[in-house]
């Protein structure tokens, strides 16, 4: 498979596990949260079904080192935390508390060694963000006795990307 074609699926599975994910989350009060702006396509998706002028009208919270989206895909700096994961999952925990409904990683580098390491920093912060019923949605498999995995929808292939609810 061609690397232009990896990239279509990736984005295909991603927004077919983001629009499963807010339909789940339809009756769950609370923020989104992504964690990886990017150039903000996944951002402008989610602010288009779920953000504050869309009908459910949530919050979105971004985390990401730098901003460099596109201009028109850029959170109000408010819901913007920029930097290290590290330094700013905090900063989120006290601001947010245990309210986030769903939650979105897309941080993958494609370097295992890394990843796991990001993965290793994010998951204790989700697990004080995530309120009980939350959605997770992973492009990296977080696994935790906290979080019950959930089947993805049927044209994503398992391993693609990774749904899980919050116990």
């Amino acid at each position: 498979m061609s690397r232009l074609e990896s990239f279509i699926r990736r984005l295909q599975a991603q927004r077919a596990c983001l629009n499963t994910a807010v339909d789940l989350i339809r009756d769950l009060p609370g923020p989104v949260l992504e964690f990886g702006l990017g150039n903000g396509r996944s951002y402008d998706h989610l602010r288009e079904i779920s953000g504050p002028a869309s009908a459910l009208g949530r919050e979105i919270y971004v985390f990401d080192r730098q901003v460099a989206a596109h201009p028109d895909c850029i959170p109000p700096q408010d819901r913007l935390f920029i930097g290290d994961f590290a330094a700013t999952l905090p900063r989120a925990i006290a601001q947010l508390g245990r309210t986030a409904a769903m939650v979105h990683v897309d941080c993958g580098s494609g370097k295992p060694e890394i990843d796991a390491q990001v993965v290793a920093i994010l998951k204790p912060g989700l697990l004080q963000l995530m309120r009980p019923g939350a959605i997770l949605l992973s492009d990296q498999e977080i696994a935790d006795p906290a979080f019950t995995t959930l089947p993805l929808p049927s044209e994503v292939k398992p391993g693609r990307y990774f749904m899980l609810r919050r116990n």
